[in-house]
């Protein structure tokens, strides 16, 4: 009852979210069952569910129009590979000049989120503004470097990303990982199959890249109606 009562303090009073109050109960369980070997214990505790919200996103004209603006050749380059290639930002700070293919128009993704590697093709119309950047920062390791060497910032690239807003008059209240949320969603609406998508964000769930179908109308839009078959 004691366990109980606590539970439900940290739910009502401390506001706890689901994956910390999880965390507190998986591990008070493991204590009493796997260090002190007491029976299985089952707690009848309401736990808060997370809410399912929808990725934000910015049309294709947005993407456009932050791109014009950005004049600084790296932080464009940095922003065009976030959506171009639908990079985490994690993802493309730890790019290497060596992960670039241009021959066959592909980039090695490397210790991506789970510790996988994936492929995914290189924007052939990035090419030339690609080039143009490694003739004027001629980085060493990292595609992009940071000030004093080494991986450029995540901190440094939601920088850029939140000016470049700014400076486009962007209203909306979006980070970076927007940008992925874009190319993701402007595939699905383009026609890419699901399962493709998925590889190339590289989802270990397919339920996880079908949460795009709920903010593109492009699935809604070829539903036909039995009416306009009759």
């Amino acid at each position: 009852k004691r366990l109980k009562d606590y539970f439900l303090y940290c739910i009502k009073v401390e506001k706890m979210g689901e994956r910390k109050l999880n965390g507190k109960i998986n591990a008070i369980k493991f204590y009493f069952e796997q260090v002190l070997h007491r029976p299985k214990m089952f707690f009848d505790i309401p736990r808060p569910k997370k809410p399912l919200t929808l990725p934000k996103m910015l049309s294709k004209s947005e993407v456009k129009k932050l791109f014009s603006v950005t004049t600084n050749i790296k932080h464009k380059m940095a922003l065009m590979l976030c959506y171009g290639m639908g990079l985490r930002v994690s993802e493309v700070v730890k790019l290497k000049v060596l992960d670039i293919d241009s021959k066959r128009m592909v980039v090695h993704v490397r210790g991506a989120k789970g510790k996988k590697d994936r492929y995914v093709p290189l924007p052939e119309s990035i090419l030339p503004n690609l080039r143009e950047y490694y003739i004027s920062y001629k980085p060493t390791e990292f595609l992009f470097e940071g000030q004093y060497g080494g991986a450029y910032a995540k901190s440094s690239m939601q920088q850029v990303f939140k000016k470049a807003m700014q400076k486009a008059n962007i209203k909306k209240q979006i980070g970076i990982h927007g940008l992925r949320h874009s190319y993701a969603t402007h595939l699905l609406e383009s026609g890419a199959d699901m399962r493709f998508i998925q590889d190339l964000l590289g989802h270990n769930s397919i339920k996880t890249t079908q949460v795009y179908t709920k903010v593109t109308p492009r699935s809604i839009s070829k539903i036909k109606s039995p009416l306009d078959t009759l």
